[in-house]
């Protein structure tokens, strides 16, 4: 039986999510909070094997549980939950080691799966992303090229990307590998020309859905 705990300020979505899983067989709620500050002291008495976090709460959202709960040692495997599109949320969960990301309007069926991969020791940022996650992180529709890339990135390039998706500038990350800062900012040049993406942010997001990172 997989133990999941289920963090959400609105009872209704819990009520619901909870009924859901209750179908599966294989997956139950041991725990359940309404806000980050009751799941915090819920999870230092029990870890559950996948964690359930909505994105945006009042008081304290789902990215400072996380941060919180790495400060006091740790955090069980986590799936953010989010009824909207947020790549900034995406991001910061990377960071601090989320490993998936969906909305609330995922099926049960697709919900189970990635609970049972996620406590199988899985990530799943790229399957896990709908495709209205991926149309809000295009910017309103615009699509994103096809995945037969007319030029792969260099070794080099995706070295800089990982960099990249854990928050590094291009002066830190010139320090970490050891070329010049204007090298660098020459390879994220090149690394956004390549995915067809205008910023940092869809770059990463683009080459999670890749498979570079």
């Amino acid at each position: 039986m997989i133990r999941v705990g289920l963090v959400d300020d609105q009872m209704l979505v819990r009520s619901g999510i909870r009924g859901l899983l209750e179908l599966t067989g294989d997956i139950r709620v041991a725990l359940e909070a309404a806000d980050g500050m009751e799941a915090l002291g819920l999870l230092l008495e029990e870890v559950p094997d996948v964690l359930l976090l909505d994105v945006r709460m009042p008081g304290m959202s789902g990215i400072e549980l996380l941060q919180a709960l790495q400060a006091r040692g740790g955090m069980p495997p986590t799936l953010l939950l989010t009824t909207f599109d947020d790549d900034e949320a995406l991001l910061a969960g990377m960071r601090l080691g989320a490993r998936g990301f969906l909305l609330k309007d995922i099926s049960l069926e697709r919900l189970a799966q990635a609970i049972r991969r996620v406590a199988a020791g899985e990530t799943l940022f790229r399957p896990g992303l709908t495709e209205r996650v991926l149309d809000g992180v295009r910017g309103g529709g615009a699509a994103f090229p096809s995945l037969d890339l007319p030029e792969r990135l260099t070794g080099r390039e995706v070295e800089v990307l990982a960099l990249m998706a854990g928050g590094f500038n291009n002066r830190e990350i010139a320090e970490a590998l050891g070329p010049s800062e204007g090298t660098i900012k020459n390879h994220v040049s090149s690394i956004l020309s390549k995915l067809g993406v205008r910023d940092r942010v869809r770059a990463v997001l683009r080459a999670l859905e890749l498979g570079y990172i």
